[in-house]
């Protein structure tokens, strides 16, 4: 029975049950015609050989196109039929096979390719080793041979690649540059810290007017004072000048053991005489950081007066995660912007890494040391540092798109060309520069997936979701004999 018959009874039908009253027909009369003509379509496209082979698929009893890999259920209750390999539509007449020969002899001779057998469309268990068609007319896909034979891997048709925006690059060497974003605080440079300490007891005289946060230079005046040790200490260093027969190198020394600026035992050795008050001075160029002295006040040996600092050199105390921390080197660059001082950058270094990590926090000091000509950079600042390798090394690396990362596993997908793609395990390093460094899974030359790689890879799950559905059946592999 050709179609023109099938179609001039499915047209009677409809207008009989038109007669009859639309809602009768809708409701019972037009499924039982539709599975009526489905059944005599399929009994004129099927041989009529017995039905033999396993079950590939289950279709819906009224012949609509629904289809089901495993046993199913319409809503009325009624069982999907059952699909035998023997009774899928096929296509592999004589005609068919010539049209296979003509087009391979078409194919050019370079690079020929053989295909082993041809697999399902919809990743049904379903194997052919001719060219056929499904019961919804796909063609089945061909399986060359050399391809992967993983259930994961997805062929796509060039128009499908570019309705998805499928784009991929080569794999290349590249010189990455990884900086790493942390928060630091400015301190004080602790070698550049003095403080003012009498070695004696002593009467604090009169203080010269500085106070906390003044700059002061080497030598400038800071106080007046009276020290019985110093006195008594220069009397005898005085006595020993002016008698001929006695060294004075040990009161001398005694002088210096008490911390006695040289500028007061010169004014001893040339004026002959023991000052009533001594001229204390600062001991180097910096800022008063701590003053604890008034006048009239009696300071014990030991206590600090004043604390000077040079701040034309600082550190800037970096918090680095544990994780973070191997990518951080000795003498690494460093960029740092001051939060209040907005628009500018201090460059550095880092001069250290501590041997301790805070259990708290999880993280690491580095210092690092920053030039501070003009004295901006104050104590306890805050400031975003960059810390850069010290000498980034040419490695293998994919841009940061390429990289499907579950966070138990990483992956990307490789570009095999002709359509095919295949997921792949890899093992990454340090990211950079928008590359990530690949340590194993893919070379240098392979071409891997950078958009759309997440719609090849829900397709790649999907299809083997679908083979994994019948245990027994092939799984991408040849067909079974």
């Amino acid at each position: 029975m050709n179609r023109a018959i099938v179609g001039a009874l499915v047209l009677a039908a409809g207008v009989a049950a038109g007669a009859s009253g639309y809602a009768a027909g809708q409701r019972a009369l037009w499924p039982k015609v539709v599975q009526w003509a489905a059944t005599r379509w399929s009994s004129a496209a099927m041989p009529s050989a017995p039905a033999s082979g396993p079950v590939i698929y289950y279709r819906d009893p009224d012949g609509r196109p629904v289809y089901s890999a495993i046993p199913r259920q319409t809503s009325d209750g009624r069982a999907f039929n059952k699909v035998l390999s023997s009774q899928d539509a096929r296509f592999d007449s004589k005609q068919a096979a010539a049209a296979s020969v003509r087009s391979s002899a078409q194919k050019p001779a370079s690079n020929p390719q053989k295909i082993l057998f041809y697999r399902n469309p919809m990743g049904l268990p379903d194997t052919s080793k001719t060219p056929k068609k499904d019961s919804m007319g796909m063609d089945y896909i061909p399986v060359y041979a050399g391809a992967p034979k993983d259930a994961s891997m997805v062929n796509l048709s060039p128009g499908r690649i570019q309705r998805s925006g499928v784009k991929s690059q080569t794999v290349r060497v590249h010189q990455l540059v990884t900086r790493l974003h942390v928060p630091g605080v400015v301190q004080l440079d602790e070698r550049r810290v003095s403080v003012v300490a009498m070695r004696a007891d002593a009467f604090i005289d009169t203080v010269a007017n500085v106070t906390t946060g003044d700059f002061v230079h080497k030598g400038e005046p800071l106080l007046q004072l009276y020290s019985p040790d110093i006195a008594a200490a220069s009397a005898q260093y005085l006595s020993a000048l002016n008698s001929p027969g006695l060294d004075s190198r040990g009161a001398l020394r005694r002088l210096q053991n008490l911390a006695l600026p040289e500028t007061v035992i010169a004014q001893i050795r040339l004026t002959h005489k023991v000052p009533a008050n001594i001229t204390w001075t600062a001991p180097q160029d910096g800022v008063v950081v701590t003053r604890n002295i008034s006048a009239g006040m009696k300071a014990a040996a030991g206590d600090v007066l004043f604390r000077l600092a040079d701040i034309s050199t600082v550190w800037v105390i970096a918090d680095v995660p544990e994780y973070e921390l191997g990518s951080v080197k000795l003498g690494a660059l460093a960029d740092v912007a001051m939060r209040g001082l907005p628009g500018r950058s201090f460059k550095g270094h880092v001069s250290l890494i501590y041997p301790q990590i805070s259990t708290s926090t999880r993280s690491a000091k580095v210092r690092i040391e920053l030039a501070n000509p003009d004295g901006v950079l104050l104590p306890d600042m805050y400031g975003d540092v960059d810390i850069a390798d010290a000498e980034p090394a040419p490695v293998v690396a994919v841009p940061d798109d390429a990289v499907i990362d579950s966070g138990q596993r990483q992956m990307v997908i490789l570009d095999l060309g002709k359509g095919r793609f295949e997921p792949r395990l890899v093992e990454i390093g340090k990211r950079g520069s928008g590359f990530t460094q690949i340590r194993k899974g893919v070379k240098s030359g392979d071409r891997v997936v950078i958009a759309a790689n997440f719609l090849i890879d829900a397709e790649s799950n999907l299809q083997a979701a679908l083979r994994g559905l019948d245990a027994s059946g092939p799984t991408g592999g040849e067909p079974k004999p």
